[in-house]
């Protein structure tokens, strides 16, 4: 493989940003790390610079600028601060790729910024399309920008897809391990803690994707990424529990047929298919045997209990800035239930009072998108202080 990849990772120090790392270290004559990127955690993204030596870092938060400056003196680095040169890196010249695994809301303006850049997309950050997918996909079709998918669910459907572009897709499904709390009650979840929350049974991910997982706001958002990802109307996902994370996901075509990807669960496997695809490069990954797995099964999800799904698909059904206001609030409400400021319970309820005020715009613009995310966290904010647990 004589031509090698520039690679962008936006969010390096990150669950998916440390395994990209892993997974390009493995094939050094396909991959040549341009860009690393990292918001606050400036000790990993020093030892990370040192260590695979890319052109240019950039640390979001300006302040944490002089160490990082002053750490990287000795090495042949460039050095950035704030977000505004996190969206110029990803327009260099030697960037072919960019992979985006920000969290939240903060990875829209970088991959809008690489996409005008021309750059090819392998999108870690769901919220990039949950909050402005109309706009992005439009965006990526204007510029013949390729998105490829890192999620495991999407990536996924995007493997069973391989060869078949030309059948139209009956329907999805998403699978989903049903986190720490299937099977809970209503009244169960209220009396949740946050270290229960955290320990989810077969991934290795963020606190922020963690908690949304037992939400099960996480497939919310994959919902809403699917259908901008595969053109799809809402009825044409579903989401069904798979405890055991085999099934990643499955496409159903018109003919009735069905296709599944499958696998143990290892993040690194969707994330080297994103960044090498069309090929499939040799790995020492664990390897699924069917004997250790004698029993795959799947459940309904209980949406009386679980409610984020519906308001996942309340928030598709009326498009516009719905889906944004929806991701702020939730970011909102993440975060004070991470900072025992409210219940788990509470997450719901903050995320449907914050919904319900979304406005109807049609066809937004990015300052729409703008404006409603701001809008939607003073709103959640100020329910989540009315809620401050004692």
């Amino acid at each position: 493989m004589s031509i090698t990849k520039g690679i962008a990772i936006l969010g390096s120090t990150g669950s998916i940003g440390t395994q990209a790392l892993d997974v390009i270290s493995n094939f050094p004559d396909f991959f040549r790390l341009e860009v690393l990127t990292a918001h606050k955690n400036v000790e990993l993204l020093i030892e990370q610079a040192i260590k695979y030596q890319p052109n240019s870092v950039v640390i979001g938060d300006d302040s944490l600028y002089g160490k990082l400056k002053e750490s990287l003196a000795n090495e042949d680095i460039h050095v950035y601060a704030g977000e505004d040169a996190i969206c110029q890196v990803v327009e260099s010249t030697e960037v072919d790729t960019v992979l985006t695994a920000m969290v939240g809301y903060a990875g829209l303006k970088p991959t809008l910024r690489a996409i005008e850049a021309g750059k090819t997309i392998a999108l870690a950050n769901k919220e990039t399309l949950v909050v402005a997918g109309e706009l992005v996909t439009k965006l990526a079709k204007e510029k013949g920008v390729n998105i490829y998918p890192v999620d495991s669910e999407h990536s996924a459907i995007f493997q069973c897809l391989v060869g078949e572009f030309h059948n139209p897709i009956e329907k999805i499904y998403l699978t989903a391990s049903g986190g720490p709390f299937r099977g809970f009650s209503a009244e169960q979840l209220a009396q949740v803690t946050k270290e229960q929350a955290l320990k989810h049974p077969n991934w290795s991910m963020g606190a922020k994707i963690t908690i949304d997982s037992a939400s099960m706001m996480n497939k919310g958002l994959e919902v809403i990424e699917a259908k901008w990802l595969f053109n799809l109307k809402p009825a044409q996902i579903d989401v069904i529990v798979h405890p055991q994370s085999i099934v990643h996901s499955l496409v159903q075509f018109e003919d009735g047929s069905m296709k599944a990807q499958m696998g143990l669960p290892d993040m690194k496997l969707p994330i080297q298919f994103a960044l090498t695809y069309p090929n499939r490069l040799p790995t020492e990954f664990p390897r699924f045997n069917f004997l250790d797995y004698p029993s795959l099964t799947f459940e309904k999800v209980d949406n009386q209990v679980f409610q984020n799904l519906d308001l996942a698909y309340r928030a598709m059904e009326q498009e516009g800035v719905a889906a944004c206001f929806l991701n702020a609030a939730n970011e909102v409400a993440v975060e004070a239930f991470l900072q025992d400021r409210i219940d788990f319970i509470d997450i719901f309820k903050i995320n449907n009072a914050v919904l319900e005020k979304a406005p109807k715009i049609l066809s937004p613009s990015y300052e729409d998108y703008v404006l409603s995310d701001t809008e939607a966290r003073i709103l959640a904010t100020e329910i989540c202080s009315s809620k401050n647990k004692a």
